[in-house]
């Protein structure tokens, strides 16, 4: 595999970006757990989440497109799509007084990432 580690590589870099952003604000408001009511923390915490809770499956997806053959440009499409969406996302849900066209845009690219990964993986897997 020569494509999704590279992909891997720079979400994991932003995952562990938006890791200190939520440790930092944790020491800044001296909260141990939870948000404690802190706006900011609880928008840092949910920023991570969802990362957290969507790039995992986008990547596993991504590795099986390439472990069956998917064309290197079509993967890095995937790929680029899914980073630019997760900053997107960042960005957007990070902003206090949020732009929802930027939390849009990620949602919808990294939806997108899923749904065509799982499509191309699928149509692979039926015609390989």
């Amino acid at each position: 595999m020569m494509v999704t580690p590279v992909y891997a590589a720079l979400l994991a870099l932003l995952f562990l970006f938006l890791s200190y952003r939520v440790i930092a604000r944790r020491n800044q408001a001296r909260v141990a757990l939870g948000h404690g009511g802190d706006a900011d923390l609880t928008r840092r915490v949910r920023v991570h989440a969802n990362f957290a809770e969507y790039v995992p499956f986008a990547l596993l997806l991504l590795a099986l497109c390439e472990l069956q053959g998917a064309p290197f440009a079509l993967l890095h499409g995937y790929g680029a799509v899914l980073l630019a969406g997760r900053l997107s996302h960042a960005y957007g849900v990070s902003q206090v007084a949020e732009n929802l066209k930027f939390r849009m845009a990620g949602m919808i690219a990294t939806f997108g990432v899923i749904a065509a990964t799982a499509l191309t993986s699928l149509y692979l897997a039926i015609t390989g």
